[in-house]
C-alpha cells in the first residue's frame, strides 16, 4: 500500500475529491418514489450526504444509543498488508472487546441496527402516503420470491407441512409461500401448512402485524398458517429432534458467526428425510463499495477498517453442508446487479434495510470526508454498465446469492454404490 503506484493513485483521487465533493453533496439525498424493479429508478433533489436530519429526525434516539453501543463494545482495528501489520493511527481510542477470533459480528449491535429499521420504516407509514413512502424491502423480497421458487420445483409426496424460517424478518418467505396454493390443494407453496417463523429481531418479526391483520381481516384465510416467535439464529434452537419438515431461510444466515455450528443445530431438528434451503449472501457482494472505502480511509485517515462482510464462499457451501452430515447437496449462485444515484443513496438504503455494518472490528465513527470521499471514488471507479440513458442512476453495486439445498439421512434416497462394486470398465464404454 506503500508503492508510489498507489500513492499516485490515491493523489488522484484526492483531486477529484475536492473538485467533484460540490456536486456529490447536491446529488445525493433519499429516493422519493418506490422502485419499480431491481433497477432501482429513483428521484432525488438537493440535501446533504451525511446527517440528512430532516429524514432521520425520528431515528436520532436510536441512533444515539447505537453509538454509546458502540462505544463500549468496539475493537482496536488494523489493516494487515502483505503479512505485515500496521495498526490504525488515526485518533480513535476504542477498548478491546475480549472477543474470540473466530467471532466477525457483533450479535447484539446487529438486533440494534434491525430494531432502529424497523422502528424507522413503522413511523415512515405513519407519516408519508403510499405515493410518498420508500419501500426499502425490494431486495429481500426478490430473493424470497426466488428462494421459494426454488422450493417449489421440489416435488415430494405430501409436502412439507410443518416448516422453519429461520431469520425470517417481517415475512417475506411466508408471503411468497401464501401466494399459491400447492399442487395437492393443501397449503401453500411445497405443501406447506404451518411455518414458524424465527428472528433474532422483536422490532422486525413484528414490524408489520398491523398490515398482515388488515389484509386478512376481508380476505379468505391464508393457505399456510403462521407462529412468531423471538430467538436468537445462533446456539441451540428451542426445538426438540426431529420437529420439522422443512427448515428455510432467506438473507439472513450472513450474520450467523458459526455456520457449522448452525447447520448441525439444522440437521438435528429436521425429520429423517427433511430439507434444508436457504439463501445467503456471498463472498463478491458489494466489491465495489468496500473498495471505495479503502480507498478512500487510506487516504482521509491512513488505515482501514471493516465495512464490508466478511461473508461465505460459494466453493465452501457445499463443503459446509457436506460436513454437517447433510445429503444430495446442490449449490448455485446468482449475481444481481443493482442502480443508484450514488453511494451515500446506497448506504442509506444498507441502513434502513437493517443491513449496515456490524463487524467486531469496526471504527466507532467514520468521518463525513470520508465518506464524501468514498462516493466520489465510486462514483468514477464503477459506474452504471448500461446502454439506457438515466441520469438519475449512476452507479451499480454486485450483489451475489448463493442458493443451497440439503437434506437429512434416509434409506428412501439415492446412495452410490460400494467402492469397487462395478461391474464394467469405462473403456469398455464407446462413444461415437
Amino acid at each position: 500500500y506503500n508503492s508510489g503506484v498507489l500513492r499516485i493513485c490515491l493523489g488522484t483521487f484526492h483531486n477529484m475529491y475536492w473538485r467533484e465533493g460540490l456536486r456529490c453533496v447536491r446529488r445525493s439525498t433519499l429516493p422519493r418514489c418506490l422502485p419499480t424493479s431491481l433497477g432501482l429508478r429513483t428521484k432525488c433533489d438537493n440535501a446533504a450526504i451525511i446527517g440528512h436530519h430532516r429524514q432521520h429526525g425520528t431515528l436520532i434516539a436510536q441512533c444515539q444509543r447505537l453509538d454509546r453501543y458502540q462505544r463500549r463494545n468496539s475493537v482496536h482495528f488494523g489493516v494487515q498488508v502483505a503479512r505485515n501489520s500496521s495498526s490504525w493511527d488515526g485518533d480513535d481510542n476504542m477498548e478491546a472487546a475480549g472477543s474470540s477470533s473466530n467471532v466477525a459480528f457483533d450479535r447484539k449491535l446487529k438486533v440494534l441496527q434491525r430494531n432502529g429499521a424497523a422502528i424507522a420504516a413503522r413511523k415512515g407509514r405513519m407519516v408519508k402516503t403510499s405515493e410518498e413512502a420508500v419501500d426499502y424491502d425490494y431486495f429481500q423480497e426478490e430473493i424470497a420470491n426466488r428462494l421459494v421458487d426454488r422450493l417449489d420445483d421440489i416435488i415430494r409426496e405430501g409436502g412439507f407441512p410443518l416448516a422453519l424460517d429461520v431469520g425470517s424478518g417481517v415475512g417475506h418467505v411466508y408471503r411468497a409461500i401464501n401466494a399459491h396454493e400447492s399442487f395437492e390443494g393443501v397449503g401453500g407453496v411445497g405443501g406447506v401448512r404451518k411455518l414458524v417463523q424465527l428472528d433474532s429481531s422483536a422490532g422486525m418479526l413484528h414490524r408489520d402485524d398491523d398490515l398482515d391483520d388488515t389484509a386478512h381481516d376481508d380476505s379468505e384465510p391464508p393457505f399456510c398458517g403462521a407462529y412468531k416467535m423471538v430467538a436468537d439464529e445462533e446456539g441451540t434452537m428451542p426445538f426438540p429432534d426431529g420437529t420439522f419438515d422443512l427448515v428455510i431461510s432467506s438473507t439472513a444466515l450472513h450474520w450467523v458467526n458459526d455456520l457449522p455450528t448452525f447447520l448441525s443445530e439444522t440437521k438435528r431438528i429436521l425429520k429423517p428425510d427433511g430439507c434444508l434451503i436457504f439463501a445467503v449472501v456471498g463472498g463478491s457482494t458489494l466489491f465495489e463499495l468496500r473498495s471505495s472505502l479503502v480507498l478512500a480511509e487510506m487516504e482521509r485517515d491512513g488505515g482501514v477498517s471493516p465495512h464490508v462482510g466478511p461473508f461465505v464462499d460459494f466453493a465452501d457451501v457445499g463443503t459446509l453442508l457436506t460436513s454437517a452430515g447433510f445429503t444430495l447437496p446442490t449449490v448455485d449462485i446468482d449475481t444481481i446487479k443493482l442502480a443508484y444515484p450514488n453511494a451515500t443513496v446506497l448506504m442509506e438504503h444498507l441502513q434502513r434495510m437493517g443491513e449496515n455494518n456490524a463487524s467486531l472490528n469496526r471504527r466507532s465513527r467514520v468521518g463525513a470526508d470520508t465518506f464524501l470521499a468514498a462516493a466520489c471514488i465510486y462514483d468514477q471507479a464503477y459506474p452504471l454498465q448500461d446502454d439506457a440513458e438515466d441520469e438519475e442512476d449512476s452507479i451499480e453495486a454486485s450483489v451475489q446469492v448463493i442458493y443451497a439445498i440439503g437434506w437429512s439421512p434416509h434409506d428412501s434416497q439415492p446412495k452410490p454404490l460400494e467402492r469397487g462394486s462395478a461391474k464394467h470398465k469405462m473403456g469398455d464404454v464407446i462413444v461415437e
